[in-house]
């Protein structure tokens, strides 16, 4: 079997450089994932993250790069990424229940103009099962917990089957079980050949819970297999020496390798 270092990437960042005005948000980024992949994107406050990953679904403009997926552009391969934004970018107060927001994952397949039908919903509710929130199925999005409507969003990313999922801040504001779940839900993905891109904070998980790492702060410090780049050489340029180093303390395992979260009481 080939490595993760010699097999194709299914999602390539070749020279890209987004501006806000006249200021470089990202700077001349490569970057390049493996199927089969958990890979962080961490660096300090302002670095860049979110805007590489709305970047990469085309939401920012680009002054220069291209993205491709599997070697096409990501133009043509859009219904083969999944997005779970930032819960802060969200209206909660939309009066939308949650079998609704899930059903929203198979429109990319669907088309707006064609309703889903009871195949569709009955793929919600497995989604929402496996992501433990059946029983809230018909509740109103708003009326959830941060971490209950981060489970949500992720059932909707379930929903659309995608090889590739991007994900921005998915622990931010969820207690530890929901954050212990989510790590096994994204290796379950990993198992099955898919591809999942995580901003993340938490510098002390990333040996745990992730393959690869992203340093990024406006450029890209390193790119790749977290024991070769997770380091506090690299770590100590992408934070301008401003971070702690957690030296080679390794914490003890917290991590379900399960993928079904437990329903939320």
């Amino acid at each position: 079997m080939a490595s993760h270092e010699t097999r194709p990437a299914a999602l390539t960042v070749s020279d890209l450089t987004v501006m806000y005005g006249e200021k470089p948000v990202l700077w001349d980024i490569d970057l390049h994932m493996p199927a089969g992949v958990l890979m962080a994107v961490v660096g300090p406050n302002g670095a860049g993250k979110t805007t590489l990953i709305k970047a990469i679904l085309g939401l920012v403009p680009a002054v220069a790069g291209q993205i491709r997926i599997d070697g096409r552009p990501y133009a043509e391969q859009r219904q083969r990424v999944g997005y779970v934004p930032q819960r802060g970018s969200v209206d909660w107060d939309f009066p939308t229940r949650v079998l609704d927001v899930v059903m929203m994952g198979c429109y990319g397949r669907l088309g707006w103009l064609r309703r889903p039908g009871k195949s569709e919903q009955a793929a919600a509710l497995r989604a929402l099962e496996q992501v433990g929130m059946a029983d809230y199925a018909h509740r109103q999005i708003g009326r959830l917990s941060g971490g209950q409507q981060q489970r949500v969003f992720l059932a909707r990313a379930l929903m659309q089957e995608a090889d590739i999922y991007l994900m921005d801040e998915p622990f931010q504001g969820v207690d530890a079980p929901t954050e212990r779940a989510i790590v096994g839900l994204f290796r379950e993905l990993r198992t099955r050949g898919k591809c999942v891109l995580v901003v993340h904070h938490d510098l002390q998980t990333v040996p745990e819970y992730f393959d690869w790492v992203t340093l990024l702060n406006v450029r890209s410090f390193a790119c790749g297999p977290v024991a070769e780049n997770f380091n506090e050489s690299l770590l100590r340029q992408t934070f301008g020496g401003h971070t702690p180093w957690i030296g080679d303390e390794r914490l003890p395992s917290r991590v379900s390798t399960t993928a079904t979260l437990p329903a939320v009481g």
